[in-house]
């Protein structure tokens, strides 16, 4: 369980029993099957406690703000155990202070990018709930949106953006003075087809399609950062 899920539980166990605790963990469980099945407009509360198998009251009693704060607790758990395997994958590749030999560099981004692509597969109901946020942004109140954005796309975009800094100051790439933007090129050449063409990993791609999406990314990044 990463640190945000740590301090997550950390919260819920104030002034709770382990019994309550067990039965707010197991709603919140429950919940992100539901969400991530129908988005959050359409998930009513009557079926998120009947997933839970508790009644609505009891879902009010331990979530009294109801779908929105349950919701709310459901993306920030997801997405800080997400944003903290992303962050714990980048460090196994591009370790801080350990930058790779020149000729290494497009190697290890590629196996960055398979890293970062593979979660994905490691966590479908989360990847299911972040299309539907995306698809329903609209529907979802702005507190929540922002309480996702903290827990787990922001840290995970600054930890990679650090990263690139570093491989600046080895001499690796040339960031232009933006290591945020190149970050957020490198995301979007590793991952926007992929994720648009499976509908975030609802549909995978064949392996050698996917292998395809992510060299050829990495291939465009390495061309356009790379030192000369």
């Amino acid at each position: 369980m990463g640190s945000t899920n740590d301090a997550w539980m950390a919260e819920a166990r104030l002034d709770q029993s382990p019994r309550k605790l067990q039965k707010r963990v197991a709603m919140a469980g429950a919940a992100c099957a539901v969400f991530g099945r129908e988005g959050y407009a359409r998930a009513s509360v009557d079926t998120l406690a009947a997933e839970a198998g508790v009644s609505t009251r009891t879902l009010y009693n331990h979530f009294p703000g109801g779908k929105a704060q349950l919701f709310r607790t459901v993306v920030t758990w997801t997405s800080g155990e997400v944003k903290d395997a992303q962050i714990a994958r980048l460090h196994a590749v591009l370790a801080p202070g350990r930058p790779p030999r020149p000729e290494d560099l497009e190697r290890d981004l590629v196996a960055l990018a398979r890293g970062f692509v593979g979660l994905m597969e490691d966590y479908p109901n989360h990847y299911a709930l972040v299309r539907h946020i995306h698809a329903e942004a609209d529907h979802v109140p702005p507190e929540v949106l922002q309480a996702w954005r903290d827990a787990g796309p922001r840290p995970a975009d600054e930890a990679l953006a650090e990263a690139f800094a570093g491989l600046a100051e080895a001499g690796l790439l040339d960031l232009r003075g933006d290591a945020p933007l190149a970050a957020a090129h490198f995301m979007a050449l590793i991952s926007h087809t992929l994720t648009q063409q499976s509908h975030y990993g609802v549909l995978p791609l064949p392996p050698q399609e996917r292998e395809r999406l992510i060299t050829g990314g990495v291939a465009v990044f390495v061309r356009a950062y790379r030192t000369p």
